[in-house]
């Protein structure tokens, strides 16, 4: 990955971790893939590396990355999931033509098709979305408790109490702040 671009956060969860491609929205944004290199390495390190990206095809995937961060919203705060981000999310789901496939270690990987490996890959992506909201996975929908973040992300802690998009990031920005206005405090 190259240098001059920030890391990828990358979570265990494929679609949440997708919209981590646009950190702190409602702060100084930070755009993490800012250019078609940059998104086909994303791909890369998420399992579903494709040889090349466009132009048009980094625009469909900021389109299908801000609709899965639209309809995650609304059905963390159990409002009606927005039409329009929902027919993004079907649209990409059926234009995928990805094959999953089942290694000799028991995990599984992704078989994009040769001539659309960026729209067979936003597939997959989209197809991740539809599952965690649908409600068929393991886990809770939440957002980020930090107020520049808000990211939406996928809870599977026991509790499912977690408050943070990333302990290592919001978590701890937020804990340091914490601690900070209590020094000043006792000062």
């Amino acid at each position: 990955m190259r240098a001059e671009h920030p890391d990828f956060r990358l979570g265990s969860v494929l679609a949440t971790s997708f919209t981590a491609t646009l950190t702190e929205r409602q702060g100084n944004a930070v755009e993490r893939i800012p250019t078609p290199h940059r998104l086909a390495d994303w791909l890369a390190v998420s399992g579903l590396a494709v040889p090349s990206c466009t132009p048009a095809q980094l625009d469909l995937a900021r389109e299908l990355r801000e609709s899965i961060h639209a309809t995650a919203t609304a059905a963390a705060l159990d409002e009606p999931l927005p039409a329009a981000a929902v027919e993004v999310l079907n649209a990409r789901s059926a234009q995928g033509r990805a094959a999953a496939f089942l290694t000799p270690e028991g995990k599984r990987i992704w078989r994009l098709g040769p001539a659309s490996g960026v729209e067979d890959a936003l597939g997959v992506i989209a197809a991740d979305a539809i599952s965690i909201v649908a409600g068929e996975r393991d886990g809770k929908l939440a957002l980020c408790a930090s107020p520049t973040c808000r990211a939406a992300f996928f809870d599977t802690s026991q509790s499912r109490s977690r408050r943070w998009c990333d302990m290592n990031t919001c978590g701890n920005r937020q804990k340091k702040a914490r601690f900070n206005a209590n020094q000043r405090k006792k000062s």
